[in-house]
């Protein structure tokens, strides 16, 4: 099963919006017979990859056992079920290391198997490699289950919480190994998103380059009155870039973006802002398992207010800057007891800096 989740790892930044699955195909004696990872959507999942392999390496996967990360799917969607793909195959026995929350699925590809004859085991959720899976695969699990993204907030600050100096100058605070690891996160994600101020002051790509990738998430912005220049380097290709606005009628500026490819869509609240919480719903309508959050302190301190970060990727440089911007704006806090408390789920140098990672100790 090991070995099956390093090959699903293969399918980050490749298998959006479908999950990242690998799996492995051994005989009795452990030997591998194929083994394969999920492909880009609407091509090959894991295990039908697996036992292509097997079979371009000649070998007869009757009676074998089979490890995936996910429960073989058991749905005609794009591609056949590889339930019947595993049992037409021959396999002996099946053992998954997590579940499939996907109703078109949901315990259905482990009774058919069942069903069929085959033995079908899954791991015990408290089991490393089960937790392991979750983890690779948290975003798709949080859109099966919640209807919307697992949402990351990712911030590089100075030691004593500073973004930028007061002039907005934030180029840059951490080293170049931070950098690369904040773009191995976006390459997580199946959409980039930031605020009009971060798209006015930096004039940002948002995309995915000091990594590999195949798949380049999609860019979103959240811009309430539309106010983003047509030169903006977020309107240049790969993708277009999604705006959510608050405007009842986007006018002649909505006109332009749009010439320029950019897919406009209004959620508006009361106060005339953009409906934060609704436009992340409608990310996972459009397919979105993971959000990654590159915005300015404003934006940061209404997502954490409206409640729908899931955790903070936090780089710390270990410089001290004095006056300027700050991580997040909260607003006015009276009592300590008001003050949002995390719970570290890891911390790693990277070059001169320190990441950290943590999630609310009351979930969002």
């Amino acid at each position: 099963m090991a070995r099956a989740l390093a090959l699903a790892e293969q399918a980050i930044g490749l298998s959006d919006p479908n999950p990242r699955v690998g799996c492995v195909i051994v005989d009795g004696r452990g030997q591998v017979l194929g083994q394969g990872h999920t492909q880009a959507a609407g091509q090959a999942h894991a295990e039908v990859m697996a036992l292509r392999d097997a079979q371009a390496r000649g070998h007869d996967v009757r009676g074998a056992t089979v490890y995936v990360t996910l429960e073989p799917c058991a749905h005609h969607g794009r591609t056949p079920p590889c339930c019947d793909a595993l049992t037409a195959a021959g396999a002996g026995r099946v053992v998954v290391a997590l579940g499939d929350p996907n109703p078109l699925v949901a315990g259905q590809g482990l009774a058919r198997l069942r069903a069929a004859g085959i033995a079908a085991d899954v791991l015990p959720v408290e089991h490393p490699l089960a937790v392991d899976a979750r983890e690779l695969n948290i975003g798709f699990l949080s859109r099966m289950q919640r209807g919307r993204p697992f949402v990351r907030m990712k911030i590089a600050a100075s030691l004593d919480g500073r973004t930028a100096l007061s002039n907005g100058v934030s180029q840059w605070i951490t080293g170049p190994d931070a950098r690369r690891d904040g773009h191995a996160w976006r390459r997580r994600a199946g959409a980039v998103l930031t605020g009009i101020g971060t798209a006015r002051e930096d004039d940002p790509r948002m995309d995915v380059r000091e990594v590999e990738t195949l798949l380049q998430p999609r860019r979103v912005l959240i811009d309430s009155r539309l106010e983003i220049s047509p030169e903006a380097k977020l309107l240049v290709p790969p993708g277009r870039l999604l705006v959510y606005h608050a405007l009842p009628e986007p006018g002649e500026r909505g006109r332009v973006l749009a010439d320029r490819g950019a897919e406009l869509v209004s959620v508006a609240e009361p106060r005339g802002k953009v409906d934060l919480a609704a436009a992340i719903r409608d990310l996972g309508q459009r397919g979105v398992n993971e959000l990654h959050i590159e915005a300015g302190y404003k934006l940061n301190g209404s997502l954490l207010r409206s409640g729908v970060v899931d955790e903070l990727l936090i780089y710390l440089a270990p410089m001290l800057i004095g006056e300027g911007r700050g991580m997040v704006d909260l607003g006015a806090l009276t009592a300590l007891t008001q003050a949002p408390r995390y719970r570290i789920v890891d911390s790693r140098p990277l070059g001169g800096d320190l990441r950290l990672r943590l999630r609310p100790e009351v979930p969002a």
